[in-house]
Formats: structure tokens, C-alpha cells, sequence
């Protein structure tokens, strides 16, 4: 596909969102305005009902949990119509067979380091792990304090991109490359069904949350709430590095091939 197909296909795309968007904007209430005694309720009875010290995440994973999981498979179905859209054809494939014999010097990301101070590549070597750390704090008490599977994800994915921009190449290529990193979008975004539709042989409805409830405040409590917040967080993680490489490798692609 022609970067002025995708173009087109952007243009018409945010055109079509637009239109919707201001129609949904147009039935708002107004600022302050809450018509929502559904929420008040929530608030009120949640805690007790599902051992949550989160109210957003009891009502994103359990009472609304099949909302998040439709949410879920969007951003699925997104990263798969963008791999789709940048996979490389025929002919540019045989292209850059040209570019490589031409260059056999060129590197997939062009320079294995980038040219950035030591105190730079240790000080944000040392932010990834403390990123990590933080990211998977978020993803498993998301139950207990603000945060959960989305909030966490994209924390740990800016992971790889810090380790970019610390100059280490080759660390990052290893990092996106890894086949681990589909795995866990997969994996993520399947075990969220598959906890769905257990809940069917225990003779109830769909997405009940059928394990146990534990103590209001521990880590292990809410019952399938924290399960589904880190299959959530396995698929936002993947989805986000996935995308990242994938934008990446076609800027570099197009900036190698203006140089040739």
C-alpha cells in the first residue's frame, strides 16, 4: 500500500470519526449535570459486593466486564489491521533485497548504539527497571489502588522505547522482536474470554466472577478482577510494542530508502 493510500485512508477515517463524535457530543448533559444514580449505587455497594478497595476496576472487570472486553479485542483487532496494513509486499520486499546488497553494511536499525552521553544510557537504563517495577505494581493491585491492566500495559510497554533512546539498539531489536511479545497479546486477550466463559460450567452467566472473594484490602482479594487485570495488561503491553516496532521499522525503512 502507497503512503497516498494510507493517507486517504487516514483522511476518511478521522473524517468518519469526527462526524461521530460531534453527534455523540451533541446529546451531552451539561457540565456538572449527573444523571447517573447508577453510579451512586456502585460507589455504595461495590466494596462490600466484590472486596475491591477500586471501585473503577470492580466496575471495568466485573460489573461492566463485558464492555472492557469488547474494549479489549478493539485494540486486538487494531494492531492486527495495522500489521496488516504495513506488511511488506512482493515488491518491496525485492527492494530492499536491493537496498541490502547495495549496503551490506546497513543495519536493521541502522546503528547498533545510538550517540548518547554514558550518564544518558545508564540514568534511563536504570529508569526501565525501575519502570517495570512499576508497571507491574499497577497491572496486579489494580484492584486495591487506582491503576489496573490498562494503566500498567502502557507503562511497561514505554519500556522498550526508553531502552531506544538510551542508545542501546540492540537490546531494543531483541525486545521487540521477541516472539514472547505476541504471545502475551494473544495470551492476553484470549484468557479474558476463556475466564468469560468458565464461568458457564459453573452453571451462571457469562463473566461471573466465580472465584473467591478473599479479604477486602489483600492483594489476592476480588476474585477474577485482579485475574483479568493482568490478562488485560498482557494485551495492552504486547499490543503497544507490537506497534511501536512496526511504526519504527517503517520510518527507518523510508528514511533508509530516500538515503539510497
Amino acid at each position: 500500500m502507497s503512503p497516498r493510500t494510507r493517507t486517504q485512508l487516514f483522511l476518511i477515517s478521522a473524517l468518519g470519526l469526527a462526524t461521530i463524535f460531534t453527534w455523540g457530543f451533541r446529546n451531552l448533559p451539561p457540565i456538572g449535570d449527573y444523571r447517573g444514580p447508577y453510579g451512586n449505587l456502585i460507589s455504595q455497594v461495590a466494596v462490600y459486593e466484590r472486596h475491591t478497595t477500586d471501585v473503577v476496576n470492580s466496575i471495568n472487570y466485573d460489573y461492566r466486564a463485558c464492555d472492557t472486553l469488547g474494549e479489549e479485542f478493539i485494540l486486538f483487532a487494531s494492531v492486527l489491521g495495522v500489521l496488516l496494513i504495513f506488511r511488506p509486499s512482493t515488491s518491496s520486499n525485492e527492494a530492499r533485497n536491493n537496498q541490502k546488497n547495495k549496503s551490506e553494511k546497513r543495519q536493521p536499525w541502522v546503528e547498533d548504539q545510538l550517540p548518547v552521553s554514558d550518564s544518558l544510557r545508564v540514568g534511563m537504563m536504570a529508569m526501565a527497571g525501575l519502570m517495570i517495577v512499576f508497571g507491574v505494581y499497577i497491572v496486579v493491585h489494580g484492584q486495591l489502588t487506582p491503576g489496573g491492566g490498562f494503566q500498567g500495559g502502557v507503562i511497561l510497554s514505554s519500556v522498550p522505547l526508553v531502552v531506544y533512546l538510551s542508545g542501546n539498539v540492540k537490546a531494543f531489536d531483541r525486545i521487540v522482536s521477541a516472539s514472547s511479545i505476541k504471545f502475551a497479546e494473544c495470551c492476553g486477550a484470549a484468557a479474558y474470554a476463556i475466564i468469560g466463559i468458565s464461568a458457564l460450567f459453573f452453571g451462571t452467566h457469562f463473566l461471573t466472577n466465580i472465584v473467591p472473594l478473599g479479604a477486602t484490602g489483600d492483594p489476592f482479594s476480588s476474585g477474577t478482577i485482579a485475574i483479568i487485570s493482568i490478562c488485560v495488561g498482557l494485551e495492552v503491553s504486547g499490543a503497544f510494542v507490537v506497534l511501536m516496532e512496526v511504526y519504527l521499522r517503517e520510518v527507518i525503512d523510508e528514511r533508509l530508502g530516500k538515503k539510497s
